[in-house]
């Protein structure tokens, strides 16, 4: 294996040590910086950040209420039209049953996203979200993509704070960053049509933040950017981090061809994958977590992750759709996720999306016993 050049070795120090990087050392991580150079910087970067013992996961269940969709995405492998013979709306009874068997499974919160459908009235989101927080007021509903969101700010002629603020009233707990692919426009306007651009898919953000939210972003590559939007896509992520604070987690993964308008592109693999996750984690610098995407790479490269960035391994993810359309297959229990952890070196322990620990610490000392007991 080659050395690093002198420029990549000194940006990957100053970037373990908690530096900030220029726009410019990022692309340069991106095209020359060798992948178990950029691992090691970013284990260093994350256990900075991340010096206790633990990796964490949670277990929740990807619920998609309906696949009609008013968007054109060509990467997208699930989305139906309105009239289709397999499109649907999930029956209210049947969305309470799977929450139901989430909560049964020891989850805690439920992702909840649909496509842009063009005939659901406003009312329908609002009642949903009460019904679940009736029915089960303890989980987390981390729902509505800022795709989601601003078509419906535009479709009911409401501020998308305004929708927001409905939203969360009604139960909304905290926001998912999907639909947000690359963050250029140029690339945007290539994969969908009738889609968020990048500033209003940012605004959806910003809007939840200034009402107190908390939300994730996400980034899905390898299709038609290059590394300089890939790049760039970091970088708004971590201008809306500086201004909001409002990020929690970052989770990218490769595009998942098989099955979309896009199958001639061959898909990325795991040493494409693990160079970017590695230089996610050195270039946001102020986000604090950053998932593993074991749904698209598999339990092993899952699992490898935690030594390029990572310092979660995501969701058990009871159930998957979207992704799962496009030929993407993986799954995995709780044990394998927990066991995963353990290899990678580190004590598994179960959060929230806030990255609060749900389970009883496995390293606490026991309580002394009384004296005369």
């Amino acid at each position: 294996m080659p050395s690093p050049t002198p420029d990549v070795s000194r940006i990957l120090r100053r970037a373990a040590e908690g530096d900030r990087l220029s726009f410019d050392e990022g692309v340069t991580l991106l095209r020359e910086g060798d992948l178990l150079s950029l691992g090691r910087a970013a284990d260093a970067a994350c256990k900075r950040l991340h010096p206790e013992p633990y990796r964490t996961y949670n277990i929740d269940r990807n619920i998609n209420y309906s696949n009609v969709c008013a968007a054109i995405c060509h990467f997208c492998a699930f989305y139906r039209k309105v009239g289709d013979t397999d499109a649907y709306v999930l029956d209210r009874d049947v969305l309470l049953g799977k929450i139901r068997e989430t909560v049964e499974l020891g989850g805690d919160q439920i992702l909840m996203q649909g496509g842009l459908h063009p005939e659901l009235p406003f009312e329908w989101y609002t009642d949903l979200l009460r019904d679940i927080k009736a029915a089960y007021p303890r989980v987390n509903v981390h729902g509505f993509s800022p795709p989601e969101i601003h078509f419906l700010a535009r479709k009911f002629k409401m501020p998308v704070i305004e929708v927001l603020r409905r939203f969360k009233e009604a139960g909304l707990g905290s926001l998912p960053g999907g639909g947000g692919e690359i963050l250029v426009d140029r690339v945007r306007k290539i994969l969908t049509k009738g889609k968020v651009l990048t500033d209003d898919w940012l605004a959806v953000h910003r809007a939840w933040h200034e009402l107190g939210g908390i939300s994730t972003a996400t980034m899905m590559y390898g299709h038609v950017e290059t590394l300089e939007e890939r790049i760039e896509h970091l970088e708004r992520c971590r201008q809306l981090q500086d201004e909001t604070g409002g990020l929690t987690a970052f989770i990218s993964w490769t595009f998942q061809p098989d099955n979309t308008e896009m199958d001639h592109i061959p898909p990325k693999g795991a040493h494409e994958y693990l160079r970017v996750q590695a230089v996610s984690r050195l270039y946001l610098d102020n986000v604090p977590n950053i998932q593993s995407s074991w749904v698209t790479q598999g339990p092993a490269i899952g699992g490898l992750a935690l030594y390029f960035g990572a310092n979660d391994m995501g969701s058990l993810m009871i159930e998957e759709n979207v992704v799962s359309k496009a030929g993407t297959v993986f799954h995995l229990s709780v044990g394998e996720i927990r066991r995963a952890i353990r290899e990678a070196g580190y004590v598994p322990r179960q959060r929230n999306v806030f990255y609060e620990y749900l389970d009883a610490d496995p390293l606490a000392e026991p309580a002394a016993e009384p004296v005369g007991a």
